[in-house]
């Protein structure tokens, strides 16, 4: 967890603000201690902490703590000041609008990938609600396999070292079929991924010189995924695509 040179205390406070994921309101010190490896007399002193500097609620009746409202506006001030969301953010409304689908973009948070933003063209019928945000497995989904086809050999290793411990009972079939839309990205540009019944979604990596890797995917519900429809979806976002990589070029 402590990386060269950093400050250990810090890596910690930081380790129990990521311990608080999607679907879990309050955590105790023991459940945090359990969840990121921190021994509870250190996760008792740095969540005092965390609550005098507004990062932490304490929820006195439960003995336990929640993220304050002063969380959210790191992720706000982010948004804001995203070159990237500012140059791609617009135009991915209006191609969702256009072709009638769904767009999302997404970048890697450690072995997860976390939507920086989502456009859902009706979500009444969204099977489910996807927000900017939200993190969804990177061995998983479209988004996440065309990330892993976009970065180096290096940190595709180190990746799939946690799939394999993350995924166990399911590696040697699991990594198969990553591999194959790794294969997929590099041949055709994208990787067409069903992981979810009914939602097929289509990614590609987005790689510009200074900024990180990106996913761009494009996914449509209710539907039996084809291949027929694969190629389609993966024509239509290969040309969206290749606009947002001009636009990011020109920033």
């Amino acid at each position: 967890m402590r990386a060269a040179g950093g400050n250990r205390s810090l890596q910690r406070g930081i380790e129990i603000l990521r311990a608080f994921r999607q679907g879990i309101d309050v955590l105790g010190n023991g459940e945090i201690a359990e969840r990121t490896g921190i021994p509870r007399a250190t996760v008792s002193r740095l969540t005092r902490t965390l609550v005098q500097s507004g990062m932490l609620d304490d929820v006195r009746s439960e003995r336990a703590y929640r993220l304050a409202a002063a969380v959210i506006s790191f992720g706000h001030a982010m948004r804001v000041s995203s070159p990237v969301l500012n140059a791609l953010g617009r135009m991915m409304r209006a191609e969702s609008m256009r072709r009638r689908i769904n767009v999302g973009l997404a970048t890697a948070d450690r072995s997860m990938m976390v939507y920086l933003e989502s456009v859902r063209f009706d979500p009444r019928v969204a099977l489910r609600n996807v927000v900017a945000g939200q993190q969804v497995p990177m061995e998983l989904t479209s988004l996440g396999r065309a990330y892993l086809a976009g970065i180096t050999e290096q940190e595709r290793a180190r990746l799939f070292a946690t799939f394999k411990r993350r995924s166990a009972g399911a590696t040697q079939s699991l990594l198969a079929e990553v591999q194959r839309s790794i294969r997929s990205v590099k041949r055709d540009g994208y990787c067409a991924v069903s992981w979810q019944r009914g939602v097929l979604a289509v990614a590609t990596p987005i790689v510009v010189k200074g900024l990180p890797v990106y996913a761009l995917n494009m996914s449509t519900q209710n539907v039996q995924p084809t291949a027929r429809l694969s190629a389609e979806m993966g024509a239509y976002l290969m040309a969206f695509a290749k606009r947002c990589n001009e636009a990011l070029a020109g920033e």
